[in-house]
Order: C-alpha cells, then structure tokens, then sequence
C-alpha cells in the first residue's frame, strides 16, 4: 500500500512538471507572436507609428547651391595613377563626356564630387584596383544669368545656385545713373525649359505672390522697387535669382536743363513720367538773372530720321500764361543760353548734345 502511494505521487508529480512545461510554451508562443509580426514589418516594411528604419550606408550629402555640372562645361579629369587617362573634356549638349576607354559617362545634374565618384568606380570595374580620380571645372557655362538695362556693367554672369538680387546685381558692378525706380526678373529667360531652380517645396506661385514687388500676369516676372531693395530692411525684397534668370533694370525717363540755370544737369524722372518746361526750370531751381528768356529751346535727341530737331521757346511768355507750357519727351534737353552771349544763343544743337554726358545727374525721387 505503501509503495503503492509512492507511485501515485510520482505520477502525480510528473503530470504537474508536464502541465507546467506546456503552460510554459504556451506562454512563449503568445510572445513570439508579436515579436514574429515586428521582424515581419521589418522586413516587409514599417510598422504603423514607427519610425522607418534608417540606412546605415552614409552617403555624402550635396547643398542644394553647390555648382551642378551642365552642358557646355569645360571639365578637367586628372587620373593620379594613369596620366595617359588626363584630359579636358567638354560636356555636351546631351550632357555627356566621352572618356576612353571608359565610353561615354553622364555628368549633367551632378556636382564634380559625385562624378569623380562615378569615374572611379567605372576605372574599379575595368582597369584598375583603387585609382584616384580629380575633377575640376575649368569653365562654368551652363548657368548663366543675364544683366541687362540701367548697370554700370551688363553682361552674363555664371552663378553656382539661387543668389540674392543683390548680390547679382553687384555683379554688375552696381546701378548706373540712369538706373529707374524698379527691376525686372524674368524667371528662366535664359532657358527654353528652365530646371534645377524649383524651391524645396516645388511651389513657385507661392514663393512670387508673397514678395512686396508685384509678380506679373504671366507669373514668370517678378518687379521689385529698387528704393525698396536698398533701403527697407525686409529681406523678401531680395529676392533670389536662379540659373536661367535675367535681371532687368529699367531706365529712369530724363531730361537735361542746360545753359544758364542755377542748377544745370540731367533729372531723373519716375517711370513713366512726364514733365513740362517749367516744371524742369524749377528742378533746375530757376534761371540765373543773366539768361536770354526769349531765345531758350528744346533739342530733341536724333529719332527715326536720324537728325535731332529744335523747339523754340520764350520762356518769358511761357512764365505769364500768354503760351502754353511745353510738355517734354525723355532725353529732351532744355537750353538756356546767356543773354549778351551771341556764341552761346546760337551754340548749334550738336555741341549742345555732346555735353549731355558730362552733365551731372540729379534723382527727383
């Protein structure tokens, strides 16, 4: 009886550890469950409210301003293992180099590290084990901006990203005197189909209709009123200029008060503005007492016919009311010449005229 109760209690005792195995696996299979559904989102992709899983490869990273290589580059490739493999290369206008023996090898759209990067893995595949591979520009053609109108020094300029108005503008070395009250960017008229200019957000509607300067109806053109540029303190004004762009400074109307005046000169006048004698008399700030009121005239610059003409004036009329005053055209140079000065009353029209460039020039605004 005795041994009989032995057995049963080590029966027992084995059931116990058997139950308690199995209760075990199955707690361990309930845990793996949602351990085998994380390694599955691992691979098949990012579970829900989970950050994604970051590369561990590092990849050098370009700024969006770094110069991207276009066609019509002049490219140096140096080879520090095989000088044979030196040249200059030219990006065409498919842009591609040809570099034997390698074929040819896209450049355009990549900066010069990423295309020694490209360079040095084709030499890897082919010919050598570890070369060593140089690219430098030797010419920047493909991004050109040009400056044009009211600057000391218009010309195309080459820029590596987005600049401000600014700075392009001191590309030019600066404003010339008969710079006007605004200027013109013309989005990607350099270029049929304009590319690598998008802002981040690839919305250029919104970066235009929130600049002070008026964007144009075709939306391709922007104006910015140079006062505002220069002296506000909102850097929106300075807007930036992309590869493609052309900049436009507009000429300031002007009109030339000459001969005996107290203050001779050249006065710039608002865009679109129209003034007449007396009020150019009056930014002259008024005839000396000496002048010859009856014998002034306008000289208006050479048109179509290619000879300047003469207008008349008595300006001692004009100043009583008893003749209409004259309405004057931009580049119309009002003369005043001395009474007593026989020579100068009838200076001919061409002296006059080549005076005008070393006239001082004075801004009405």
């Amino acid at each position: 009886m005795q041994k009989y109760a032995k057995r049963s209690w080590s029966l027992a005792w084995i059931a116990l550890k058997a139950m308690g195995l199995v209760g075990v696996a199955f707690c361990l299979n309930i845990l793996a469950q949602p351990l085998s559904s994380q390694e599955s989102g691992r691979t098949g992709g990012t579970l829900a409210g989970s950050p994604p899983a970051k590369n561990d490869e590092s990849k050098p990273e370009f700024k969006d301003d770094e110069y991207r290589i276009g066609a019509g580059d002049l490219l140096e490739i140096t080879v520090l293992e095989a000088a044979e493999l030196n040249r200059s290369l030219r990006v065409s206008a498919g842009g591609e180099i040809s570099m034997p023996p390698l074929g040819t090898v896209k450049a355009v759209g990549l900066v010069p590290q990423q295309l020694e990067a490209v360079i040095r893995e084709l030499l890897r595949r082919s010919i050598m084990n570890d070369p060593h591979v140089a690219v430098f520009l030797r010419e920047m053609n493909s991004h050109p901006v040009s400056v044009t109108g009211a600057v000391k020094k218009p010309g195309v300029f080459h820029i590596s990203g987005p600049k401000g108005l600014l700075e392009v503008l001191s590309m030019s070395e600066g404003l010339a005197d008969d710079a006007g009250n605004t200027v013109l960017v013309m989005r990607g008229a350099n270029y049929s189909a304009e590319t690598n200019r998008v802002p981040e957000d690839g919305n250029t509607a919104s970066l235009e209709t929130s600049l002070p300067g008026a964007a144009l109806p075709d939306a391709t053109t922007v104006e910015v009123d140079l006062k505002n540029l220069l002296d506000s303190h909102d850097h929106r004004y300075n807007i930036p200029v992309y590869p493609g762009d052309v900049v436009k400074v507009n000429r300031a109307g002007i009109v030339y008060v000459l001969g005996d005046v107290k203050k001779p000169g050249g006065f710039l006048l608002h865009n679109h503005e129209t003034i007449s004698v007396l009020q150019a008399l009056a930014l002259a700030e008024g005839l000396m007492p000496t002048s010859a009121k009856s014998q002034a005239r306008i000289i208006r610059a050479a048109g179509i016919s290619g000879k300047s003409t003469e207008v008349p004036l008595d300006l001692s009329k004009i100043m009583q009311g008893t003749t209409p005053d004259t309405q004057l055209q931009t580049k119309d140079v009002v003369f005043v010449p001395k009474s007593g000065g026989k020579a100068a009353a009838f200076r001919s029209a061409e002296l006059i005229l080549g005076s005008v460039p070393g006239a001082l020039i004075y801004r009405t605004w």
